[in-house]
């Protein structure tokens, strides 16, 4: 089993920055794919980033030029930094993380960050 702990929400002003952060922790896993998703209220949860084990990333192409994903595999663990943070960007941010374990590939799920911009 892996577990996913994420922290760094909360409520910002719009054009204000956040950084959320993601450790996963359990035995005997290593990372393939760590990033980011959220969900709105009455949306479909979508992908915000998303970063492999050597760097490559992927974002949404709403949050492309302000939105940072970076991962430090020594510590298995993925950030995102948030800048110039819109109402619309108002969700439950929710870490996942693909893993190789056991001869198999595992997909897991953190519990979910609120981050709310408002003024």
């Amino acid at each position: 089993q892996v577990q996913l702990v994420e922290s760094g929400g909360g409520l910002v002003q719009p054009g204000g920055s956040l950084r959320l952060s993601c450790a996963a922790s359990g035995s005997a896993f290593s990372i393939n794919t760590m990033g980011w998703f959220r969900q709105a209220p009455e949306k479909q949860r979508e992908l915000v980033a998303t970063i492999t084990s050597d760097g490559s990333t992927n974002y949404a192409d709403s949050v492309k030029g302000r939105f940072t994903v970076t991962i430090d595999i020594a510590e298995n663990t993925v950030y995102l930094r948030s800048n110039t943070l819109k109402p619309e960007d108002t969700a439950v941010y929710y870490c996942n993380a693909e893993v190789a374990r056991l001869g198999a590939t595992w997909r897991y799920w953190g519990q979910g960050t609120q981050v709310t911009v408002s003024s």
